[in-house]
């Protein structure tokens, strides 16, 4: 079992609140995550040699930059097999886009090459070197909806309901630290009880992109026609919620040529963890 191809699931924040900013400059916050059947696929390879190469859709992005890369220097300490790997990536979900293409893919590696590798560490350690790499790579891990809390490690397993989603992203690259860095951020918004999903929830990053990204406000104008539109992540991705396959379809089928986008059901369950169980059963 030398080979395994996952999917890197996009994720969705589905609302995100900032309560703090802490002193060492990190934001606290509390976020629901949920995970679509959509996203980068990554194809792993053992090879003879000690080696770790990306090659594919990797954007001339220098390997050491490279959070894949990143991610398989990691877990060098821990591979109980002496061999190296390809690691081949198809690239679908849009880089900036507030989906989590990043993380999900260095999380997606922590995940395969822990296998691949034998180095049988569990999924808490891995979450621990997976928020070295990113603040939201210990979400995808943990591979389950969930309420993110603290600066995204702490997480609660949650049950939503299963929809499908059109998001569109409109070709806006957004810096998630300039984001975090601006003063205008609100960052006082009131932890929640335990009654989370009867409250009023929102994106507090969303006015102010908006504001210094009107493509992104024009995109959340144009989903309402549909219906509740919002913001994930820091952007630049938006997004709305459905209830079926047929009416994302044609919400996607509408959707103005400047903009990209897909359509996918959200899972409990990431699609890289089920693609990983099944491949163990094998």
């Amino acid at each position: 079992m030398n080979n395994l191809t996952l999917t890197a699931p996009a994720k969705l924040n589905l609302f995100l609140h900032i309560n703090n900013q802490r002193e060492d400059g990190y934001h606290e916050l509390e976020s629901l995550f949920t995970f679509l059947d959509f996203g980068d696929e990554l194809e792993f390879n053992l090879t003879d040699d000690d080696q770790i190469s990306i090659i594919g859709d990797t954007n001339d992005i220098k390997t050491e930059d490279n959070l894949i890369f990143k991610a398989a220097q990691a877990l060098l300490p821990y591979k109980q097999k002496n061999q190296g790997v390809t690691i081949s990536l198809k690239k679908c979900l849009p880089m900036g886009g507030g989906v989590g293409g990043g993380s999900s893919d260095a999380a997606t590696t922590l995940l395969a090459l822990n296998s691949l590798w034998q180095c049988h560490l569990d999924l808490q350690i891995l979450a621990e070197i997976g928020l070295t790499l990113g603040a939201d790579v210990p979400v995808f891990i943990n591979g389950k909806t969930a309420i993110a809390q603290g600066v995204g490690e702490k997480l609660d397993t949650v049950e939503i309901e299963h929809k499908w989603y059109c998001v569109v992203f409109p070709n806006v690259h957004i810096s998630t630290a300039k984001i975090f860095t601006h003063p205008d951020l609100p960052r006082n918004t009131p932890k929640l009880t335990s009654q989370w999903y009867i409250q009023n929830t929102s994106n507090d990053c969303e006015a102010l992109v908006k504001k210094l990204y009107p493509e992104v406000e024009k995109t959340l104008q144009w989903l309402l026609k549909y219906g509740p539109s919002r913001m994930t992540g820091t952007g630049a991705c938006c997004f709305v919620e459905l209830d079926s396959e047929q009416s994302a379809r044609r919400v996607l089928s509408e959707l103005p040529n400047a903009w990209q986008g897909f359509i996918a059901p959200s899972h409990a369950v990431s699609l890289a963890h089920r693609q990983l169980a099944s491949w163990l059963k094998e």
